[in-house]
């Protein structure tokens, strides 16, 4: 991941895929608490899948969410990602 695709400070880039039950409610959470987020579905895009894949010991798991500094957590909590951008 490129600092060119990093999120903006305060929101996060959420991996996922339409049929994700965590990841719809991670959204919904998200949503809730006001945290920007831009959705990259990994089955649409390879370079995501392959990105999600190289942060996860070789397996697609959704949600893995990136952060502004560039460090990625695989289904975190809301209270995680709070924590993790300083909110």
């Amino acid at each position: 991941m490129t600092t060119e695709t990093l999120p903006q400070a305060g929101t996060v880039t959420m991996y996922s895929t339409t049929w994700c039950g965590y990841c719809h409610r991670l959204k919904k959470q998200l949503d809730s608490a006001g945290i920007g987020y831009t959705e990259v579905d990994v089955e649409q895009d390879p370079d995501a899948a392959q990105y999600v894949e190289s942060v996860n010991g070789g397996n697609r798991t959704v949600p893995t969410v990136v952060f502004p500094d560039g460090g990625a957590l695989t289904n975190p909590s809301l209270v995680q990602v709070r924590e993790r951008l300083g909110a």
